[in-house]
């Protein structure tokens, strides 16, 4: 549904997107990760045909971006970051104003904007001024406009952008659902977003595609470095237990009232962390040691993010 090839865009000497290309194929939910600054609002404005590309092959559902923009731009549903509504219109009024201008049919219009007003859950909101609502509502009128057409391809730039966490929640729950009807490119900085919701992620650095994959690809380029533990008994014989462990490179205890806590540091050598981790809680439940929390330390989608991007950050 999206084909890039060696996507560059330039501002006269500075490279924003550098020989960029991915793939996207239907009903895939894929996350777009960076940095401020790594090119992904620019790629995603090409991608939705409102900004021109310099060099690269940009197709949407088989329709190439240069030759056939149109019928192009006429398959995506894109919402900006900061999306661009008339406070002076009521939601339901915007959204049929919005409805027309992709062609949606006089026949369809109303159905369609109920439709999407139900997906963003801003129904009761059809009579407000859009310069009423607070602005995680006017992210959902933008959101309601990206569907408003059923288009067969959303690109979503930071939707959820100033929601508060049951918003949040709703939204991610809607993200994973569009998938069904739709193909979905999601650029969010909430990396627990894209692990909730997305199949794949793209990984711009730069201006460059630093890593790409299923997120359970991605995070297995940072192996987990250690385990949390929460633990109640003796602590005298977790220490000894845990100090005898051959994965165990060091440990660093904390006590409180009835339990203590114990962050261990997996040798460099280890191979395995989650054979690590086994038989580091093995041991401490056989020497009679509770364990209330254990949580591998590194190998998230965070830790992969960083890696990856902290020395591309300008």
């Amino acid at each position: 549904m999206i084909s890039v090839s060696n996507l560059t865009k330039r501002y006269g000497p500075r490279v924003a997107v550098n020989n960029v290309s991915f793939e996207i194929a239907r009903g895939e939910v894929v996350g777009f990760l960076g940095p401020n600054g790594a090119g992904k609002t620019t790629t995603l404005r090409i991608l939705a045909g409102v900004l021109d590309k310099t060099q690269g092959v940009v197709r949407i559902a088989g329709h190439d971006i240069s030759t056939h923009g149109l019928d192009a731009r006429s398959a995506v549903g894109y919402m900006p970051e900061a999306v661009p509504l008339y406070p002076e219109m009521r939601v339901g009024e915007y959204l049929t104003f919005r409805a027309e201008l992709k062609g949606v049919t006089r026949h369809a219009r109303k159905n369609a904007v109920h439709a999407a007003m139900e997906r963003a859950k801003v129904t009761d909101y059809s009579a407000t001024l859009i310069g009423k609502l607070s602005k995680g509502y006017r992210q959902r009128v933008g959101l309601a406009d990206a569907l408003v057409a059923s288009p067969p391809i959303l690109i979503l730039d930071e939707p959820t952008a100033g929601l508060d966490p049951n918003q949040i929640r709703d939204v991610r729950a809607l993200v994973r659902s569009l998938g069904k009807d739709h193909t979905v490119l999601l650029s969010t900085h909430i990396l627990p977003e894209v692990e909730a919701s997305c199949d794949r992620v793209l990984l711009l650095a730069h201006g460059t595609l630093v890593a790409q994959g299923p997120t359970e690809q991605l995070r297995a380029l940072q192996k987990p470095t250690g385990l949390d533990l929460v633990l109640r008994g003796d602590e005298a014989i977790a220490r000894t237990v845990l100090e005898a462990h051959p994965a165990v490179d060091a440990l660093v205890f904390s006590s409180a009232a009835s339990t203590f806590a114990v962050h261990c540091t997996w040798k460099a050598s280890q191979d395995s962390a989650a054979l690590a981790a086994e038989g580091t809680i093995d041991a401490l439940v056989r020497a009679g040691i509770a364990v209330r929390e254990a949580r591998a330390v590194g190998g998230s989608l965070e830790d992969v993010f960083a890696a990856l991007t902290r020395e591309e950050t300008p």
